[in-house]
């Protein structure tokens, strides 16, 4: 059963359905309403009449202000779901593809280190 909210487009409370459906946790529905609302904002129009053109000049738009892997590739996901699930248009992101995200090595200690460390837990009054 939908409940439907005063004021909530048709639009995004179908997108809301389709998350609640999904069971998404709220986090991460109220990331992805966010992602959607920021891609009508740059199109200065609702996001249900974007192109693949629009897809990709938003991904480029991101990474030209900066936007880091990990939130391009969110901004990504909150889109895909958006016209992939709610609109049932997943050609329109056949352009955005996920970029890759640095991996980072872990701090590996010296066995200096790890003596020194182990010694400091063994003398730590209680």
């Amino acid at each position: 059963m939908t409940s439907i909210q005063p004021g909530v487009s048709p639009l995004r409370q179908r997108m809301t359905d389709d998350m609640r459906m999904r069971q998404l946790s709220p986090k991460t529905q109220a990331n992805y309403l966010r992602i959607v609302r920021e891609f009508a904002r740059y199109l200065k129009r609702s996001p249900d009449t974007a192109t693949v053109e629009d897809l990709r000049n938003y991904q480029l738009y991101l990474v030209d202000r900066g936007t880091s892997p990990i939130s391009l590739n969110a901004a990504i996901t909150g889109l895909k779901f958006f016209f992939d699930i709610t609109l049932w248009k997943p050609e329109l992101m056949s352009s955005m593809q996920p970029v890759r995200v640095p991996r980072v090595l872990p701090v590996i200690l010296s066995p200096n280190e790890v003596r020194r460390l182990i010694a400091a837990t063994c003398n730590s009054k209680h």
